[in-house]
């Protein structure tokens, strides 16, 4: 319990496949979906996991036939419930590119980031309209307009500068990224974000995503050794003398 992640982002992939599989519509499967997202963030927060991302809708799923569009518009509208969030005392945020949404569906959002700001056990965040690629471009061309208006110097730009112009920049980049339904990629998510965190692939879809398999996810993350471009022995070093110290207190 001491090496829960803080952040964990998760690629919620399968619903399609999972209710063609049993001969339904595939809403259906994007309705079972949001079952699996209700078990997941009471179990984050009972685990003390303090950030979960979910990727929701990427900008390319605008591509797809406008009657899932349309159902997963209104899924949106309809799993934005108090139950999920203040039962288990969860502030809600999203990120994307929000103007591309319906102005009902941009008004219960922030409805719900409104209701729920007080909320301090997790905070549960949805990717949704959200391309990586497209948030980096639009960091660049702010960052471009500080320096063409002489708020930033050119030579003052660094990571920290990027970090702080993406539409993540109130969170901590993820520890553990899950992704379900049995695809190995990223998809245009978090690209910046992930550049240290552990990957996780499973082929469970996720509808059927439940606590026990987040359980094997978060175990798996603990049996990695997270060294930052350090050596094993470095690590383990440093491992010790925190060790030491927490012995001494």
């Amino acid at each position: 319990m001491n090496r829960i992640p803080q952040h964990i982002a998760i690629i919620m992939d399968g619903n399609g496949r999972w209710a063609m599989e049993r001969g339904k519509e595939r809403t259906y499967g994007h309705q079972a979906g949001v079952e699996a997202v209700r078990r997941i963030t009471a179990e984050c927060t009972r685990l003390g996991v303090k950030y979960l991302t979910l990727y929701t809708f990427s900008t390319e799923n605008w591509n797809r036939p406008a009657d899932e569009v349309a159902a997963l518009m209104g899924l949106v509208l309809t799993s934005l419930e108090d139950e999920i969030f203040m039962k288990n005392n969860v502030r809600f945020r999203v990120v994307g590119d929000l103007e591309r949404l319906p102005e009902v569906v941009r008004q219960k959002l922030h409805e719900t980031e409104m209701h729920t700001a007080n909320n301090d056990a997790m905070t549960m965040v949805i990717a949704l309209s959200y391309s990586s690629k497209l948030e980096l471009v639009r960091a660049m061309q702010q960052i471009a307009r500080d320096v063409k208006a002489d708020r930033l110097a050119i030579d003052a730009i660094d990571e920290t500068t990027i970090d702080s112009h993406l539409w993540t920049n109130f969170m901590p980049d993820p520890d553990l990224l899950i992704r379900t339904g049995g695809e190995v990629r990223i998809s245009n998510y978090l690209l910046w974000q992930i550049a240290y965190s552990e990957l996780y692939f499973c082929d469970t879809y996720w509808p059927d995503f439940d606590e026990a398999e987040l359980h094997k996810a978060i175990r798996s993350f603990q049996s990695r050794q997270r060294r930052y471009g350090k050596t094993e022995a470095q690590v383990e070093a440093a491992d010790g003398k925190a060790a030491d110290g927490l012995n001494d207190k």
